[in-house]
């Protein structure tokens, strides 16, 4: 019998990643094996993100494209996934006649019995948004990227409604999966071998809130610290109004948590800020901040900024770039504002220009880069541990792995193996990454 084949093209954020890894498992135990080549592919699938408008136009862009294989081998399945396909599930079956199914972002566990409709001659849809979940689709089934580092959702959908995000409406509301359920999975990555765990969710700070019987995240943290075997933890994302001083002062006394943290901040401008509804302000925000890193000296810090929000002056500008350098963020991630369908910011008058907004996305960027090369170069002549993750992929014979900071360093010297954690001494500093060589393993 020939071997069932599936292709898989993954957008957006970790959670979309873990979703991806997950649906790999659930068709592998359905008898697919996975390919890189959607020639090759008997089912061919896009797990898709709807949070920017271009990500959108992207899936259908892609769609045109990989309907030829279909139209070569009229057995070739289709399916749409994620956040675009929650959004616009109805207009991708009525647009793309080549798309045999569409599954929201809780259609995972779905996904084998549609495609045995499609197998059927029947088109199909799921966009259920319930708040709760079969606990059995969380099983540790996963086909993960890494053999090293595991992503494990711990909350799903968001309660916040940031005046931008489309979040709440193709995730749902908040729900974090039990602390027991959570707690055995990583138990069992540890016992197979995996190093470090990334907690994600929408909001991780918002765990358990809603649950009589479950930990808080701050509980949780301190459950998967003791975890034998497990030498790192990671958090992602935190959104500032709910990051605690109990959590921060557990990322100041349990060693396994990391000395990163990603805190998006989206704007440094009070105005633009209540126009998001974020929930805090400049000042609340740079306090935490402080606080950080009193609590836990040399931590890193991330963030993602939102240039071009509707009514963005070049005051409420300049006040982002002075928030930039006041917290001396390591890295960012910067966008263009995208107005989403059904969102309040869709609303808002005043749009900022194109131009306008390139502009401050370039001095965005461009800031943040000088700041992250002084860091880097700051750390040269300095030795860190690194958590090998392979093989360099651009360089024979050298190494890449992770510091605790984020930091993505290659390097050479040593015998060494995935999983390994070793200590480099920097010699570089790049804009983009570290590099060095083992002193010790």
């Amino acid at each position: 019998m020939k071997t069932k084949t599936v292709y898989l093209k993954n957008f957006g954020c970790q959670m979309n990643n873990a979703d991806a890894e997950q649906l790999l498992g659930v068709l592998h135990r359905a008898g697919y094996r996975a390919t890189d080549r959607p020639e090759e592919a008997d089912l061919i699938l896009l797990n898709t993100c709807a949070i920017r408008e271009k990500a959108e136009q992207k899936v259908f862009s892609d769609l045109g494209r990989l309907k030829v294989f279909k139209a070569k081998d009229p057995g070739v399945l289709i399916g749409v996934l994620g956040c675009v396909a929650q959004a616009e599930g109805k207009k991708i079956l009525a647009r793309e006649p080549a798309v045999d199914f569409v599954a929201g972002t809780r259609g995972t566990a779905e996904v084998p019995e549609m495609i045995r409709k499609a197998r059927a001659g029947e088109r199909s849809l799921f966009l259920s948004l319930e708040d709760e979940f079969d606990p059995g689709r969380f099983r540790n089934e996963s086909i993960r990227e890494s053999r090293v580092a595991a992503l494990v959702p711990i909350i799903y959908g968001c309660d916040n409604f940031c005046s931008y995000c489309v979040v709440p409406y193709v995730r749902g509301r908040e729900w974090s999966r039990p602390a027991a359920e959570i707690l055995q999975e990583v138990r069992e990555l540890a016992g197979r071998g995996y190093k470090e765990i990334t907690l994600i969710g929408q909001n991780v700070n918002s765990y358990g809130k809603k649950s009589k019987e479950n930990e808080d995240f701050c509980g949780l943290l301190h459950l998967l610290h003791e975890v034998n075997g497990l030498e790192r933890i990671r958090f992602v994302t935190s959104h500032p109004k709910d990051l605690s001083r109990s959590v921060i002062a557990a990322m100041a006394s349990l060693h396994k948590i990391c000395e990163a943290l990603h805190l998006p901040v989206q704007s440094g401008s009070d105005r633009v800020l209540r126009d998001m509804n974020r929930g805090y302000s400049r000042s609340d925000y740079l306090k935490k901040v402080e606080r950080l890193r009193e609590a836990i000296p040399g931590i890193a810090l991330t963030t993602d900024i939102i240039v071009g929000f509707p009514g963005e002056s070049e005051a409420d500008f300049e006040e982002t770039l002075s928030l930039i350098r006041e917290a001396d963020f390591d890295r960012l991630f910067a966008f263009r504002f995208s107005p989403r369908a059904g969102t309040a910011a869709e609303k808002l008058p005043d749009p900022v220009d194109e131009e306008t907004a390139g502009r401050r996305l370039a001095a965005v960027l461009d800031l943040q880069k000088e700041q992250t090369l002084r860091k880097h170069q700051a750390l040269v002549g300095t030795t860190v541990e690194v958590l090998v993750e392979g093989a360099n992929p651009k360089v024979s014979g050298e190494w890449m792995g992770r510091t605790r900071a984020n930091k993505i360093v290659h390097f050479g010297g040593g015998r060494t193996v995935p999983g390994d954690l070793v200590d480099v001494r920097i010699e570089k500093g790049l804009p983009n990454c570290l590099t060095g060589r083992v002193v010790s393993s």
